[in-house]
């Protein structure tokens, strides 16, 4: 796992940012259950983020305790149902970005936006993330 900031921090809220692509066996109908999954688990674990999903590819912000939220990212990167896991940012922030775990979809037609993020590390990738939110339907 590629880390962008210096070492981990023993305690205290942690964020990590990923882009992945839906595995050609998995059917566009593993996202909902995927989402249905990560509100009754994340909770538990104190999780809190954004999964953004563009019909191919997903772009998550995962938030909470380090170790949560790397063992998250762990099961993430082995589960069959995504492919090509990138992990473009990790590291402390001082409070939460999210308050619930949250899908959104974005209403961009150029299908490009999320590989352009994956394109991205560190910061300039998380300030892509936030400016894809503004764009993303939350479904509310």
């Amino acid at each position: 796992m590629n880390q962008t900031s210096s070492s981990p921090p023993a305690a205290g809220l942690y964020e990590l940012i990923y882009v992945s692509t839906l595995a050609e066996e998995a059917s566009i109908n593993a996202v909902p259950d995927i989402t249905r999954q990560a509100r009754v688990h994340n909770p538990v674990l104190g999780i809190t983020g954004l999964l953004v999903f563009d019909g191919q590819r997903f772009c998550q912000q995962i938030e909470g305790p380090l170790r949560a939220v790397v063992e998250l990212f762990e099961r993430i990167s082995h589960d069959l149902r995504h492919t090509s896991v990138s992990l473009l940012h990790q590291g402390t922030i001082g409070e939460r970005r999210f308050r619930h775990f949250n899908v959104g979809y974005p209403t961009l037609d150029d299908g490009q936006t999320l590989d352009d993020i994956g394109q991205l590390d560190g910061l300039a990738a998380i300030n892509a993330f936030r400016t894809l939110m503004a764009s993303v339907d939350m479904g509310n």
